[in-house]
């Protein structure tokens, strides 16, 4: 394991992670009546796939190539947890998958002497990575009156639980590449050489 193969898989992840997510939001899209939640689940897509495009613009400007990698990590959550039956589980998987996704990227934007290409990458995606969670907030409190306020937040715990579980097995991989990286930029801001 090196710092490029570190890089490589990490940005890739991020890309096919956003690419899935698209593909997911976009179907939602398509078939949800009109209304004010159907208006921004079609911005959520547009945004999703904006953000694998600038993942493919920045593993391009790095000079790399994305890396294959298999089954997304919110494939596993249908058969973990089964298909959402109504708009409500919906946003409170979509409120679970999007809290995930900014907390891993907060972290590894913590990330020593990070490249400027993937900080002002982070930084775009982010502002709209807190829209999402907003908007989601406030359609689920929107849905109380038909689901009840327990309800949700007793789908949203499920969810969180699942979430935990299955991410925890998943992402294993891609936290020890991060800690890998941190450690490597310690080692060298400090003198040492990395390996």
């Amino acid at each position: 394991m090196n710092d490029k193969d570190n890089e490589d898989w990490i940005l890739s992840f991020y890309r096919f992670s956003e690419i899935t997510g698209a593909l997911f939001f976009g179907r939602l899209a398509r078939v949800l009546p009109p209304s004010e939640i159907q208006r921004d689940m079609t911005k959520h897509f547009a945004d999703e796939s904006m953000h694998a495009w600038y993942w493919t613009r920045a593993l391009d400007e790095l000079g790399k190539k994305p890396v294959h990698i298999g089954d997304a990590y919110q494939d596993q959550y249908l058969e973990s947890v089964g298909i959402p039956t109504n708009i409500m589980e919906i946003l409170a998987i979509t409120n679970v998958f999007e809290c995930r996704v900014i907390a891993q990227y907060a972290m590894h934007n913590r990330v020593p002497d990070l490249n400027p290409v993937i900080t002002s990458t982070f930084d775009t995606i982010m502002t709209d990575e807190k829209w999402h969670i907003q908007w989601i907030g406030d359609a689920l409190k929107t849905l109380e009156p038909k689901f009840g306020k327990e309800h949700i937040d007793a789908t949203l715990d499920r969810y969180r639980k699942a979430d935990k579980e299955i991410y925890g097995k998943i992402i294993v991989e891609h936290e020890e590449r991060i800690e890998h990286i941190l450690d490597v930029k310690k080692k060298n801001s400090s003198g040492e050489t990395s390996d």
